[in-house]
């Protein structure tokens, strides 16, 4: 997708005698520029069928089926997020819902991702993270079949993507959101990132690790992982072209450690209390957004409006791919 959707705000100072220009990267519009490509291609599919003679009950579209295990009030949230835009966009939306998580067993979910995995109607399963304790994860996801994984975190979707020259079945969706921000942001600033020096700040399988490995071999990157462990993170920060924070601490990303002309993608959602805003709390990062922070870096993402709108953008995305895979016969 080559049109850039980030907005320039007006040049908000100067560095010594050069003058300096924020660009703010605004995932909620470049997100509905994705959706709204989604959605036209979905209806042009679905006017094909229908000019066939297919009747609406027959006619092909793409299918995502969504886990729930437990009641946690945000992947209740997330999961009626991706219903919701799953409809918007013309697809089919399918849901399975265990509420009382703690004694539900492996067997019931990789039970449901079974019916799931044989049905025609379906094009994407996604698993709703975090499971309870008791569930190993690793055997759940790895039930869900690859051409259907467009969550992208099975250990097998992982090992290509982790190895030079092969392709995942599905890019996963945060850090796919998290590329297509860098890329459209290098492009619009007029940045070559071959051996660009980028750091990750957090090691999570769902976002740290697939991003190095995107860094790396996507965008040609030399690539640093920080975690809780590591030593010096500030002194290593202020080396990088592209700061990926994704730590889950908020503000943990000090403006004075942003190298001048990098750019900052902040994965991070924390609510901090806030007696001024209607729901009592304002959501941060993991990266103090402030004045030092728009004077140094090239381009940042904003908390909320910056990653968190690419996320489900990507899940649909990828649905759509696997609907295409399937039906090529749809696109010929």
């Amino acid at each position: 997708m080559s049109a850039s959707g980030s907005e320039s705000t007006a040049a908000s100072s100067s560095e010594s005698t050069q003058q300096h220009e924020f660009l703010l990267i605004d995932g909620q519009k470049i997100s509905d520029e994705i959706k709204e490509e989604v959605s036209q291609s979905i209806k042009q599919v679905v006017e094909k069928q229908l000019k066939d003679g297919k009747s609406e009950d027959e006619v092909k579209r793409p299918g995502l089926a969504v886990i729930l295990v437990g009641q946690r009030k945000d992947s209740q949230t997330y999961v009626s997020m991706k219903k919701k835009t799953c409809i918007s966009l013309g697809m089919r939306s399918f849901e399975t819902t265990f509420e009382d998580g703690e004694n539900t067993t492996e067997e019931q979910i990789i039970e449901a991702i079974q019916r799931y995995n044989e049905d025609e109607r379906v094009h994407g399963i996604l698993i709703q993270l975090p499971l309870p304790a008791h569930i190993n994860e690793e055997r759940v996801l790895s039930s869900v079949k690859l051409e259907k994984d467009v969550d992208g975190l099975s250990v097998y979707n992982i090992g290509r993507l982790a190895m030079r020259g092969r392709e995942p079945t599905f890019i996963p969706c945060t850090p796919a959101g998290c590329l297509e921000l860098i890329k459209r942001t290098a492009k619009t600033l007029n940045k070559n990132l071959d051996g660009a020096n980028a750091i990750v700040i957090g090691r999570s399988n769902i976002v740290g690790i697939p991003m190095s490995l995107l860094l790396l071999h996507k965008l040609n990157c030399t690539v640093q992982i920080v975690h809780s462990k590591s030593k010096d993170i500030p002194e290593k920060v202020k080396q990088a072209d592209i700061v990926v924070a994704c730590c889950g601490q908020r503000e943990f990303v000090q403006p004075e450690w942003i190298k001048e002309g990098s750019i900052v993608i902040d994965v991070g959602i924390n609510a901090v209390e806030d007696s001024t805003k209607k729901a009592g709390y304002r959501l941060v990062g993991d990266v103090k957004f402030d004045e030092t922070l728009q004077k140094r870096a090239a381009a940042a993402t904003p908390v909320p409006r910056g990653v968190g709108p690419m996320t489900i953008c990507m899940l649909m995305s990828n649905t759509f791919t696997g609907f295409k895979r399937k039906h090529p016969e749809l696109f010929e």
